[in-house]
């Protein structure tokens, strides 16, 4: 299967704590791994903080495998608890302001994280993976 590329570790980015790559690509499309804002069980200060982090990391994934978050097509999002919904939702607009993708967001026991998000992107036109 060599038209599919793996990205296994991305700098910046906290590693994947099992046997799974942090993107896969093929067919002119992205999925990550969940991502989370640093490595479980470490503080990040508010809510939102970690929000913006986990954002951030999704974003270095994207571009590491030749997409962005212009090209999200898809984000699945897992909050520990309903109460984030809302300040997920501010910090998350900012991110996507003009460009949103269709979202699913479940909350669901999480591992010492207090959110977990992937997506779906297609590759950036003219990107080499």
């Amino acid at each position: 299967m060599s038209d599919i590329t793996r990205i296994d570790s991305v700098p910046g980015v906290p590693l994947a704590v099992g046997p799974y790559v942090q993107a896969t690509s093929a067919g002119g499309f992205v999925f990550t791994t969940g991502q989370i804002p640093a490595a479980p069980g470490e503080p990040n200060g508010s809510f939102e903080d970690e929000v913006r982090a986990t954002l951030r990391n999704l974003e270095a994934v994207l571009v590491a495998a030749g997409s962005d978050l212009d090209h999200v097509l898809k984000v699945n999002t897992y909050l520990a608890s309903p109460d984030q919904l809302a300040p997920y939702n501010q910090v998350y607009e900012r991110f996507f302001r003009g460009r949103q993708p269709a979202r699913t967001t479940v909350c669901t026991g999480l591992w010492g994280v207090s959110l977990e998000i992937d997506c779906v992107a297609v590759v950036s036109a003219g990107a080499e993976t």
